[in-house]
């Protein structure tokens, strides 16, 4: 099966190939990048009118076509346009999964402009963080987050605001309002390596960095998509006679948005590659695995991503069986590692389904590798080989590649990011002569599979949102009582990992945890603050270096103590 799989993929990537290969000089370095590949998410929107009167946008009751999306797309840029908005200038986006995410996402990158993704669940100070940061033109925004933003509205007085599904506000452009424009996309050529969006990542430092994601990057973690597809089905034809897809005769595909589009796994993989397919973006207001059923019966769900708890809480839920899930063909995720007993039982539990994965960052705009099928299901620890357009390697702590031994992952090729916004010193610090330093210690096997064995990192990664322990301890320590802490990840059932404090107070000072998570709820998002807080009676333990003992602590303070 290996070995075939290894043909099938020098034959679709050489010479000649569907996805051949070439090599060009991208920012001083060498960049492996698809021959045939688009010039930019412009032509990947444009290319998807051939769908014109298929359902492509499905939110509760309401559907809008490949077509009506076209036009709302194309009324919404003549709408920047007209408000002045150059090809480089920057449109923040702030709201939950409506299916005005993906029409002004693209008439956005169609017209040259850059996305700013918002994450939905920052509070007002990590929202003027990254406006500030950002420097946007536009915000367009929910109730919710222009509630949020209306605390903080007099420090950004000259931005310009649309509001999605809000109440009348006088300094507020309604959405209704700006589908009124004439529909006329403007005509302009898009340079590859200019910025399509910038996704923020949970900063090292304390602060998130934006991350720029260029379309060159965007376009080939799209084709590396369709590449392992390809790959997967040929490889599967010639080794069990399974039949090639036709697409002249296959129903619609159909993907449950169930991840927020703020991030790469559902934006980025699952809209991009379903918008490319002609398929269908079904939305959700908040995941519940119970509404996923009813969705997945009624419109055929062919493809449901998102973090592994949500397909564990699917085939696990009391009326799983009393619903229609035979259209689904795929069943798996991303943004945190598929357990190797969820593999096995998403391929037994689901009739049609086969299980997959790919493991993947914001600064790779997507996926790096990925798996499924039989090859998951031999290699369930595997995150599988990277995909065409990466080189891989892993290093040791001098920057020394090791061979058959676990080093630190890096790779290199088109999707990666060109770097972080006015972050000079940390895009340096992260990629290295085109080679990103993914954090992640990892071992390659003589088939080329990857398999991640633990973080360099100091991060929790909490149902897929990456969170970095230095941010909340830089809001901890801003507690007046507070003399040291030390956050970390704390192994949980569902989440596959919570947030965890220890905390030292100065002496003679007291402070409940009930303040403490008060304190940390204006400063940041709920997801981060510490789930569990140990208050200690002692100095943290620290080593000769004077750093604390993370895993010491983490490996002694009994989860029954925590408070």
């Amino acid at each position: 099966m290996y070995d075939v799989l290894k043909t099938v993929w020098e034959e679709l990537t050489g010479p000649g190939g569907a996805f051949e290969i070439s090599t060009i000089q991208v920012r001083g370095a060498p960049m492996r990048t698809f021959a045939a590949a688009p010039n930019s998410l412009r032509d990947v929107w444009g290319a998807s009118l051939a769908f014109d009167e298929r359902p492509y946008l499905v939110y509760q009751e309401e559907t809008l076509t490949y077509a009506q999306t076209h036009e709302n797309v194309d009324r919404i840029a003549a709408f920047m346009n007209a408000q002045g908005l150059a090809p480089g200038d920057r449109v923040a986006i702030a709201m939950r999964n409506f299916p005005e995410w993906m029409q002004c996402y693209w008439a956005t990158v169609a017209s040259g402009l850059t996305v700013v993704g918002m994450n939905a669940w920052w509070v007002e100070d990590e929202m003027n963080y990254a406006l500030n940061d950002s420097s946007p033109k536009l915000l367009i925004a929910d109730e919710e987050r222009l509630t949020r933003f209306e605390s903080i509205r007099s420090q950004h007085p000259s931005l310009p605001v649309v509001g999605v599904r809000t109440r009348d506000r006088d300094w507020v452009t309604p959405f209704g309002s700006v589908l009124q424009s004439p529909a006329r996309m403007p005509e302009l050529a898009i340079d590859p390596d200019a910025d399509a969006c910038i996704f923020y990542t949970s900063g090292t430092t304390g602060r998130p960095k934006g991350a720029q994601q260029t379309h060159r990057g965007c376009v080939h973690n799209l084709l590396n998509m369709g590449f392992w597809a390809n790959c997967l089905a040929h490889t599967m034809n010639r080794v069990k006679g399974t039949p090639l897809p036709d697409p002249a005769t296959a129903p619609q595909s159909a993907a449950l948005v169930t991840t927020p589009l703020f991030h790469v796994t559902a934006n980025n993989c699952l809209a991009h590659a379903t918008t490319s397919g002609g398929g269908k973006l079904v939305h959700m207001f908040r995941w519940d695995a119970g509404e996923a059923l009813k969705l997945i019966e009624r419109e055929k769900i062919t493809s449901l991503t998102g973090v592994p708890v949500m397909s564990r809480e699917l085939i696990s839920h009391p009326d799983f069986h009393r619903y229609d899930t035979s259209s689904l063909i795929a069943v798996g995720g991303g943004g945190a590692q598929l357990q190797p007993d969820l593999v096995g039982k998403i391929d037994q539990t689901v009739e049609n389904a086969r299980p997959g994965t790919g493991y993947g960052m914001t600064e790779t705009c997507g996926i790096i590798t990925s798996i499924g099928g039989d090859f998951f299901i031999d290699r369930p620890e595997s995150c599988g080989p990277a995909m065409p357009t990466f080189e891989a390697k892993t290093v040791n702590a001098e920057g020394v590649e090791t061979i058959g031994e676990p080093g630190e992952l890096w790779v290199r090729g088109a999707p990666v990011i060109k770097g972080y916004l006015n972050r000079a010193d940390a895009t340096a610090e992260t990629i290295t002569d085109g080679w990103l330093h993914t954090g992640d210690v990892a071992t390659i096997d003589e088939d080329g599979f990857i398999f991640i064995v633990d973080r360099v990192k100091d991060m929790v990664l909490r149902g897929g949102e990456n969170i970095y322990c230095s941010e909340v301890e830089s809001v901890l320590f801003q507690i007046d009582e507070l003399a040291e802490c030390s956050v970390f990840g704390v192994p949980d059932d569902r989440l596959g990992e919570e947030v965890g404090a220890a905390i030292y107070l100065k002496p003679g000072q007291s402070k409940s945890a009930e303040d403490i998570r008060s304190f940390c709820a204006v400063l940041m998002a709920k997801h981060k603050i510490p789930a569990y807080l140990w208050i200690l009676d002692a100095p943290l333990p620290r080593n000769a270096s004077g750093k604390f003992l993370k895993r010491e602590l983490r490996d002694r303070l009994p989860l029954a103590d925590a408070v």
